[in-house]
């Protein structure tokens, strides 16, 4: 046999490997294909874990965010002008209603009073012997009127000054603690001059809102609790007012409750968080919150059917850490997928791992 011969066997040999190889790679790509398209042992499915829906009974809560406001709040400002001769307070010191703080000079206005005091006791001693004179018939009614006239004129006088002189002394409108002044004696103030800023810190109130769907559910003497930034302690408070309108922009009921602040450990101006408790729903259907997915037209789980994913949507209403409350889509007994909703897709197979329910 020649070398021309040995050749040519050797490439047919290796032509027939090659077909052989070929064929049987294509062949086992169909049967793969074909076995996953009946759901053969080649058929992947989807490990999840399940939760079991049951009715449980939960209290729920409204959580919300608010604002610290003193009782009462006053910037205190003279209401005529003049020079600062006397202040009677300590800067964040408490002072009561009435107590005198500042003292503005009113020594024209003195002057003044004096001078009218003066004409009303010259009116007062005419108007006695016009009096007589009249009673004897020695002037006519009509002089006599005239002397009465002047003396209830410089009356009034008197009172309107003294009236005026009052302003002259500024005095604290309620119980609270005078911040920081802004003046010294021998300042010139006029009624656009701040002098120091009141506030009554005990109580305080707390300003917050809450959807306007839950507003038949508020009432006043409803307890709340909240915690202030930075700190753990839980404070309660109790609504005393509720606005009667549901604000047309935000869609929500802003709400006001009022904490004593004995010890004056809630400052106003303080940012807190709420926690409103509602009336407790007896049989409410509540899910793990991870088995939520969020939609673009509203919210989205996946229940088990016949051993396959489904997808549901469901409306939702409050949350806790955990769990969250389904107001419409899902009834007692429905497997929901808690665990692997990720890989899950509508139809997919799945293979459950592990089973837990509300009473767990």
């Amino acid at each position: 046999m020649n070398k021309t011969v040995k050749t040519l066997l050797i490439l047919v040999a290796l032509s027939a490997i090659a077909y052989l190889f070929v064929s049987k790679v294509f062949s086992g790509t169909e049967e793969q294909k074909s076995a996953a398209k009946g759901g053969g042992p080649m058929a992947q499915k989807v490990a999840v874990d399940v939760f079991v829906v049951s009715p449980m009974a939960y209290q729920n809560n409204i959580t919300s965010t608010g604002s610290v406001i003193p009782n009462e709040d006053v910037e205190l400002r003279s209401e005529i002008s003049g020079r600062i001769t006397n202040i009677n307070f300590e800067e964040g010191s408490r002072v009561k209603k009435g107590q005198l703080l500042l003292t503005i000079n009113a020594a024209e206005m003195q002057a003044q009073l004096q001078k009218l005091q003066s004409n009303q006791s010259l009116y007062k001693d005419m108007e006695a012997r016009q009096r007589i004179l009249l009673e004897k018939e020695y002037i006519s009614a009509q002089e006599y009127d005239q002397v009465s006239n002047q003396l209830a004129t410089a009356t009034a006088d008197i009172q309107a000054l003294k009236a005026t002189m009052d302003k002259a002394y500024i005095r604290a409108p309620f119980d609270g603690i005078i911040g920081l002044r802004q003046v010294s004696e021998g300042s010139y103030v006029t009624a656009s001059s701040p002098i120091a800023r009141i506030v009554d810190v005990s109580p305080v109130k707390i300003d917050f809102a809450i959807p306007g769907r839950y507003s038949q559910m508020v009432q006043e003497g409803q307890e709340i609790t909240f915690t202030t930034e930075g700190s753990a302690e839980v404070y309660k408070a109790k609504i005393y007012a509720v606005q009667p309108n549901i604000d047309p922009v935000t869609r929500t009921l802003q709400i006001r409750a009022l904490y004593e602040n004995r010890n004056n450990d809630v400052k106003p101006g303080a940012f807190v968080s709420i926690s409103m408790p509602l009336k407790e729903v007896e049989e409410a259907i509540l899910i793990p919150t991870e088995s939520i997915i969020p939609e673009a037209t509203g919210h989205k789980v996946f229940l088990v059917r016949a051993g396959k994913a489904a997808p549901k949507m469901v409306k939702i209403g409050q949350r806790s850490e955990t769990m969250i409350q389904i107001m419409e889509g899902i009834e007692p007994g429905d497997t929901i997928i808690s665990s692997g909703i990720l890989q899950a897709r509508p139809g997919s197979d799945l293979s459950i791992r592990n089973v837990r329910s509300s009473k767990e």
